[in-house]
C-alpha cells in the first residue's frame, strides 16, 4: 500500500477518476468498484462474493485523517455502511428520477460501531424494514451526517451527497419521523 500524508495527493503525476464512495466502520473509501456494469445500487444488492474490490481507492481514516493510497483495495462487504455512485455514467435519467419517487418519510438513523454517528434523510416509508424482496439496501435522498469531522479536505463530499445506499443491517437505531 502506498501511504501519503497529503489528503489531495499532491505529487502525483497522473490523477485518478473517483466514481464510487464507500463509508466503512474505519474508512470512507473513494475508488472504482472493478467490473462495475450496472448502477452502484444494483451491483451491491447483486454482489455474491465477499468482497469488493475498490481500484483506484483512496482510504481516509474516519479517527484520524490519514490517507492511504493504493492501486486496489477489498472491502469486506459486510463493512459497507454505505455506498455512492459520483459518476453515473450509465446516463439513466429515466431510472435516476424513479429512485427519487415516494420519498416521503423522514429518519434519523444511528449507526453504533466503532466511530458512532447519525445519518438522517428521507427514504421511501419502511424501506429500513426486511423486504419480500430480500434487498439489502435503501435509497435516503439529502442524507446529513453528524458525528465526526466532515472539515478534513476527503471527507467534506460526505456533505455534499444527494443520496446515500445505505446497507439495512448496519444501522442499530432509526428514528421514524412518519
Amino acid at each position: 500500500m502506498n501511504e501519503s500524508s497529503d489528503p489531495r495527493g499532491g505529487g502525483n503525476a497522473t490523477s485518478t477518476m473517483v466514481e464510487d464512495v464507500f463509508l466503512t466502520d474505519a474508512f470512507l473509501i473513494k475508488g472504482r468498484l472493478q467490473n462495475k456494469a450496472k448502477r452502484l445500487t444494483n451491483a451491491l444488492e447483486d454482489h455474491n462474493r465477499a468482497f469488493l474490490r475498490i481500484q483506484d481507492a483512496t482510504m481516509v481514516s474516519l479517527r484520524g485523517g490519514e490517507v492511504i493510497r493504493t492501486p486496489n483495495v477489498l472491502v469486506n462487504v459486510s463493512e459497507v455502511i454505505f455506498a455512492h455512485e459520483l459518476l453515473d455514467f450509465g446516463g439513466d435519467d429515466v431510472q435516476r428520477r424513479l429512485a427519487k419517487t415516494d420519498k416521503t418519510t423522514k429518519v434519523r438513523a444511528f449507526y453504533n460501531g466503532a466511530v458512532q454517528f447519525e445519518l438522517a434523510g428521507v427514504i421511501e416509508p419502511g424501506a429500513y424494514e426486511v423486504q419480500p424482496t430480500g434487498r439489502k439496501y435503501f435509497i435516503m435522498q439529502a442524507p446529513v451526517l453528524r458525528g465526526f469531522n466532515l472539515d478534513h479536505p476527503d471527507l467534506a463530499l460526505l456533505k455534499k451527497l444527494d443520496y446515500a445506499i445505505v446497507r439495512k443491517g448496519k444501522l442499530a437505531y432509526v428514528y421514524d419521523f412518519s
